[in-house]
Protein backbone atom coordinates (compact mmCIF):
# COMPACT_ATOMS: atom_id res chain seq x y z
CA UNK A 1 0.00 0.00 0.00
CA UNK A 2 1.18 3.73 -0.79
CA UNK A 3 2.19 5.48 2.16
CA UNK A 4 0.49 8.90 2.70
CA UNK A 5 3.70 10.66 3.79
CA UNK A 6 5.45 9.72 0.73
CA UNK A 7 2.23 10.31 -1.49
CA UNK A 8 2.15 14.12 0.27
CA UNK A 9 6.18 14.61 -0.55
CA UNK A 10 5.42 13.29 -4.41
CA UNK A 11 2.55 15.93 -4.46
CA UNK A 12 4.73 18.65 -3.20
CA UNK A 13 7.86 17.84 -5.49
CA UNK A 14 5.40 18.18 -8.10
CA UNK A 15 3.88 21.65 -7.35
CA UNK A 16 7.36 23.37 -6.29
CA UNK A 17 9.96 21.34 -8.78
CA UNK A 18 12.85 20.69 -6.44
CA UNK A 19 13.36 18.33 -3.19
CA UNK A 20 15.01 21.03 -1.54
CA UNK A 21 11.50 23.38 -2.20
CA UNK A 22 9.34 20.59 -1.29
CA UNK A 23 11.32 19.88 2.16
CA UNK A 24 11.24 23.94 2.88
CA UNK A 25 7.32 23.40 2.70
CA UNK A 26 6.92 19.83 4.32
CA UNK A 27 9.04 21.12 7.20
CA UNK A 28 11.57 18.44 6.46
CA UNK A 29 15.19 18.41 5.12
CA UNK A 30 15.66 17.43 1.58
CA UNK A 31 16.81 14.06 2.67
CA UNK A 32 14.23 12.89 4.30
CA UNK A 33 11.75 13.98 1.61
CA UNK A 34 14.19 12.25 -1.36
CA UNK A 35 13.73 9.21 1.16
CA UNK A 36 10.48 9.24 0.97
CA UNK A 37 10.38 9.30 -2.69
CA UNK A 38 12.12 6.14 -2.90
CA UNK A 39 10.00 4.64 -0.25
CA UNK A 40 7.07 5.28 -2.84
CA UNK A 41 8.64 4.17 -5.92
CA UNK A 42 9.61 1.20 -3.72
CA UNK A 43 5.99 1.01 -3.34
CA UNK A 44 4.79 0.67 -6.59
CA UNK A 45 7.79 -0.61 -9.02
CA UNK A 46 8.66 1.80 -11.16
CA UNK A 47 10.56 5.55 -11.21
CA UNK A 48 8.28 8.57 -9.85
CA UNK A 49 10.60 10.99 -10.97
CA UNK A 50 13.67 12.00 -13.04
CA UNK A 51 16.48 14.62 -13.07
CA UNK A 52 16.30 17.85 -15.11
CA UNK A 53 18.79 20.31 -14.42
CA UNK A 54 19.44 21.05 -11.29
CA UNK A 55 15.48 20.21 -10.35
CA UNK A 56 13.53 17.02 -11.22
CA UNK A 57 10.37 16.47 -13.57
CA UNK A 58 7.76 13.33 -12.99
CA UNK A 59 7.76 10.54 -14.67
CA UNK A 60 4.56 9.10 -16.61
CA UNK A 61 3.90 6.83 -13.99
CA UNK A 62 4.54 9.84 -11.33
CA UNK A 63 2.14 11.54 -12.94
CA UNK A 64 -0.73 9.24 -13.43
CA UNK A 65 -0.18 9.25 -9.22
CA UNK A 66 0.03 13.20 -8.64
CA UNK A 67 -3.05 13.44 -10.61
CA UNK A 68 -5.03 10.76 -8.52
CA UNK A 69 -3.52 11.66 -5.40
CA UNK A 70 -6.15 14.74 -5.01
CA UNK A 71 -8.81 11.71 -4.02
CA UNK A 72 -6.92 10.05 -1.81
CA UNK A 73 -6.44 12.68 0.26
CA UNK A 74 -9.62 13.68 0.16
CA UNK A 75 -11.21 10.47 0.94
CA UNK A 76 -8.83 10.34 3.89
CA UNK A 77 -9.56 13.69 5.27
CA UNK A 78 -13.49 12.52 4.75
CA UNK A 79 -13.16 9.24 6.89
CA UNK A 80 -11.56 12.14 9.52
CA UNK A 81 -14.09 14.43 10.04
CA UNK A 82 -16.83 12.18 9.96
CA UNK A 83 -15.32 10.50 12.80
CA UNK A 84 -14.79 14.09 13.97
CA UNK A 85 -18.84 15.19 13.91
CA UNK A 86 -20.36 12.96 15.31
CA UNK A 87 -18.28 12.70 18.67
CA UNK A 88 -18.68 14.27 21.44
CA UNK A 89 -17.47 17.43 22.79
CA UNK A 90 -16.10 20.43 21.34
CA UNK A 91 -13.76 20.48 18.14
CA UNK A 92 -10.35 18.66 19.00
CA UNK A 93 -6.87 18.49 17.39
CA UNK A 94 -4.65 20.78 15.32
CA UNK A 95 -6.10 23.40 13.05
CA UNK A 96 -3.92 24.92 10.81
CA UNK A 97 -4.95 28.06 9.22
CA UNK A 98 -2.76 30.41 7.25
CA UNK A 99 -3.98 34.20 6.69
CA UNK A 100 -2.62 37.57 4.89
CA UNK A 101 -1.23 39.90 7.77
CA UNK A 102 -3.99 42.00 8.12
CA UNK A 103 -6.44 39.62 8.43
CA UNK A 104 -4.50 38.54 11.46
CA UNK A 105 -4.56 41.34 13.10
CA UNK A 106 -7.74 42.48 12.38
CA UNK A 107 -9.92 39.52 12.14
CA UNK A 108 -8.31 36.38 13.86
CA UNK A 109 -6.62 37.85 16.54
CA UNK A 110 -9.78 39.46 18.22
CA UNK A 111 -11.29 35.92 18.34
CA UNK A 112 -8.99 33.88 19.47
CA UNK A 113 -9.33 34.06 23.05
CA UNK A 114 -13.05 33.49 22.99
CA UNK A 115 -12.80 30.23 20.85
CA UNK A 116 -9.61 29.33 23.24
CA UNK A 117 -12.80 29.40 25.86
CA UNK A 118 -15.21 27.60 23.86
CA UNK A 119 -12.78 24.77 22.02
CA UNK A 120 -10.31 24.05 24.77
CA UNK A 121 -8.91 21.31 23.07
CA UNK A 122 -8.64 22.78 19.62
CA UNK A 123 -5.27 23.75 19.21
CA UNK A 124 -5.23 26.49 15.99
CA UNK A 125 -1.91 27.09 14.17
CA UNK A 126 -1.43 30.60 12.46
CA UNK A 127 0.82 31.39 9.69
CA UNK A 128 1.10 34.56 7.93
CA UNK A 129 1.21 33.80 4.04
CA UNK A 130 0.12 35.60 0.92
CA UNK A 131 -3.03 34.86 -0.62
CA UNK A 132 -2.00 32.59 -3.56
CA UNK A 133 0.83 30.96 -1.10
CA UNK A 134 -2.38 30.05 1.68
CA UNK A 135 -4.60 28.87 -1.29
CA UNK A 136 -1.74 26.44 -2.07
CA UNK A 137 -1.14 25.43 1.16
CA UNK A 138 -4.81 24.49 1.86
CA UNK A 139 -4.72 22.48 -2.20
CA UNK A 140 -1.65 20.93 -0.71
CA UNK A 141 -2.71 19.60 2.68
CA UNK A 142 -0.33 21.31 4.28
CA UNK A 143 -3.04 23.82 5.76
CA UNK A 144 -6.58 23.03 6.48
CA UNK A 145 -7.99 26.69 6.57
CA UNK A 146 -7.17 29.97 4.75
CA UNK A 147 -8.30 33.79 4.76
CA UNK A 148 -7.75 35.00 1.60
CA UNK A 149 -8.14 38.62 -0.46
CA UNK A 150 -8.46 40.13 -3.33
CA UNK A 151 -7.59 43.77 -3.82
CA UNK A 152 -10.50 44.67 -6.81
CA UNK A 153 -13.43 43.86 -4.35
CA UNK A 154 -13.78 40.20 -6.21
CA UNK A 155 -13.95 37.22 -4.62
CA UNK A 156 -10.64 35.36 -5.15
CA UNK A 157 -10.86 32.18 -7.82
CA UNK A 158 -10.20 28.65 -5.83
CA UNK A 159 -9.33 25.81 -7.00
CA UNK A 160 -12.23 23.08 -7.80
CA UNK A 161 -11.11 21.48 -4.89
CA UNK A 162 -11.71 24.15 -2.64
CA UNK A 163 -14.72 25.94 -1.52
CA UNK A 164 -15.25 29.23 -0.24
CA UNK A 165 -17.39 31.93 1.71
CA UNK A 166 -17.17 35.60 2.38
CA UNK A 167 -15.80 36.80 6.04
CA UNK A 168 -15.54 40.65 5.63
CA UNK A 169 -15.02 43.69 3.20
CA UNK A 170 -12.47 45.43 3.97
CA UNK A 171 -12.26 49.30 2.93
CA UNK A 172 -9.90 52.26 2.73
CA UNK A 173 -10.04 55.57 4.49
CA UNK A 174 -7.74 58.39 4.52
CA UNK A 175 -5.50 59.10 7.75
CA UNK A 176 -4.92 62.88 8.69
CA UNK A 177 -3.54 65.00 11.35
CA UNK A 178 -6.18 66.89 12.99
CA UNK A 179 -4.05 69.96 11.64
CA UNK A 180 -4.78 68.99 8.29
CA UNK A 181 -7.13 70.81 5.65
CA UNK A 182 -8.85 67.39 4.74
CA UNK A 183 -9.38 67.20 8.74
CA UNK A 184 -11.87 69.88 8.43
CA UNK A 185 -13.85 69.07 4.85
CA UNK A 186 -16.98 67.52 5.59
CA UNK A 187 -17.11 63.93 4.81
CA UNK A 188 -17.23 61.42 2.92
CA UNK A 189 -14.22 62.93 0.72
CA UNK A 190 -14.71 63.02 -2.89
CA UNK A 191 -11.71 62.67 -5.56
CA UNK A 192 -11.52 66.11 -6.14
CA UNK A 193 -10.38 66.55 -2.40
CA UNK A 194 -6.80 64.75 -3.18
CA UNK A 195 -5.63 66.56 -5.47
CA UNK A 196 -2.48 68.06 -4.49
CA UNK A 197 -1.63 66.75 -1.12
CA UNK A 198 1.35 64.88 -0.24
CA UNK A 199 1.61 61.19 0.83
CA UNK A 200 2.77 58.33 2.53
CA UNK A 201 2.02 55.17 0.57
CA UNK A 202 3.14 51.37 0.67
CA UNK A 203 5.76 50.48 -1.88
CA UNK A 204 4.64 49.32 -5.72
CA UNK A 205 4.09 46.12 -5.84
CA UNK A 206 1.63 45.85 -2.38
CA UNK A 207 -2.15 45.60 -2.26
CA UNK A 208 -1.95 49.22 -0.72
CA UNK A 209 -0.17 51.16 -3.57
CA UNK A 210 -2.40 49.37 -6.18
CA UNK A 211 -5.17 51.01 -4.65
CA UNK A 212 -3.47 54.26 -4.09
CA UNK A 213 -2.79 54.58 -7.44
CA UNK A 214 -6.54 53.40 -8.63
CA UNK A 215 -7.89 55.60 -6.31
CA UNK A 216 -5.87 59.05 -7.89
CA UNK A 217 -5.80 57.79 -11.46
CA UNK A 218 -8.55 60.44 -12.59
CA UNK A 219 -7.07 63.08 -10.16
CA UNK A 220 -5.69 66.20 -13.18
CA UNK A 221 -2.66 66.54 -10.33
CA UNK A 222 0.05 63.92 -10.23
CA UNK A 223 0.55 63.11 -6.10
CA UNK A 224 3.34 64.13 -4.60
CA UNK A 225 4.40 60.87 -2.84
CA UNK A 226 7.15 61.61 -0.32
CA UNK A 227 7.39 58.43 1.43
CA UNK A 228 7.59 54.85 0.90
CA UNK A 229 6.65 52.91 3.64
CA UNK A 230 5.51 49.29 3.75
CA UNK A 231 4.85 49.47 7.97
CA UNK A 232 1.44 50.77 8.69
CA UNK A 233 2.10 51.98 12.35
CA UNK A 234 4.97 54.03 10.70
CA UNK A 235 3.01 55.55 8.58
CA UNK A 236 1.09 57.10 11.04
CA UNK A 237 4.23 58.38 12.50
CA UNK A 238 4.75 60.18 9.98
CA UNK A 239 1.30 61.57 9.40
CA UNK A 240 2.18 63.10 13.08
CA UNK A 241 4.92 64.40 12.49
CA UNK A 242 4.33 66.49 9.02
CA UNK A 243 1.73 67.40 6.32
CA UNK A 244 1.59 63.91 4.48
CA UNK A 245 -1.71 61.77 4.19
CA UNK A 246 -2.33 58.25 3.60
CA UNK A 247 -4.49 55.77 2.45
CA UNK A 248 -5.18 52.72 5.08
CA UNK A 249 -7.05 49.74 4.77
CA UNK A 250 -9.30 49.65 8.22
CA UNK A 251 -8.46 45.72 9.00
CA UNK A 252 -4.49 46.96 8.56
CA UNK A 253 -4.98 50.56 11.07
CA UNK A 254 -3.52 50.39 14.43
CA UNK A 255 -5.27 52.01 16.69
CA UNK A 256 -4.51 56.01 16.31
CA UNK A 257 -2.46 57.95 18.43
CA UNK A 258 -3.58 61.56 19.51
CA UNK A 259 -4.32 64.24 16.85
CA UNK A 260 -4.94 61.67 14.35
CA UNK A 261 -8.25 61.65 12.35
CA UNK A 262 -10.05 59.20 9.65
CA UNK A 263 -11.32 60.86 6.56
CA UNK A 264 -13.52 58.33 4.77
CA UNK A 265 -14.09 58.39 1.12
CA UNK A 266 -16.82 58.63 -1.38
CA UNK A 267 -15.74 55.77 -3.06
CA UNK A 268 -13.47 54.15 -1.21
CA UNK A 269 -11.29 51.19 -2.39
CA UNK A 270 -12.38 47.38 -1.21
CA UNK A 271 -11.42 44.20 -1.44
CA UNK A 272 -13.31 40.95 -0.17
CA UNK A 273 -11.62 38.85 2.25
CA UNK A 274 -12.82 35.01 1.81
CA UNK A 275 -12.12 32.06 3.87
CA UNK A 276 -11.04 29.07 2.28
CA UNK A 277 -11.02 24.95 2.77
CA UNK A 278 -11.33 21.60 1.20
CA UNK A 279 -14.06 20.77 0.32
CA UNK A 280 -13.55 17.42 1.65
CA UNK A 281 -13.15 19.20 4.81
CA UNK A 282 -16.92 20.73 4.86
CA UNK A 283 -17.92 18.56 8.14
CA UNK A 284 -14.53 19.62 10.11
CA UNK A 285 -16.07 20.94 13.51
CA UNK A 286 -12.87 22.74 13.87
CA UNK A 287 -13.09 24.79 10.83
CA UNK A 288 -16.91 25.69 11.29
CA UNK A 289 -16.06 26.41 14.81
CA UNK A 290 -13.88 29.31 13.54
CA UNK A 291 -16.33 30.28 10.88
CA UNK A 292 -18.66 30.85 13.22
CA UNK A 293 -16.63 32.97 15.69
CA UNK A 294 -16.02 35.61 12.64
CA UNK A 295 -19.66 35.24 12.12
CA UNK A 296 -19.70 33.22 9.61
Amino acid sequence: MIDVGALQALRSVASLGTLARAADELGFTASAVSQQIKRLERQVGVPVLAAAGRGVVLTPAGRAIVDSAPGVFQALERCTEAARSVSEGAPRGLLRVVAFSTGIRGLLSPVMPRLSARCPDLRVNLTEQDPDQAIHSVESGIADLALVHDADGLPAPLPASLTGRRVHTDVGDLVVHRTHPLARRDPPLAKADLAGRTWVTSPPGTVCHQWFRRLLADVPEDPDVRHLVDDFSTQLSLIASGDVVALIPRLARPPLKEGLVVRPLRRPPRREVHAAWRRSADASPAIRAVLAELGV
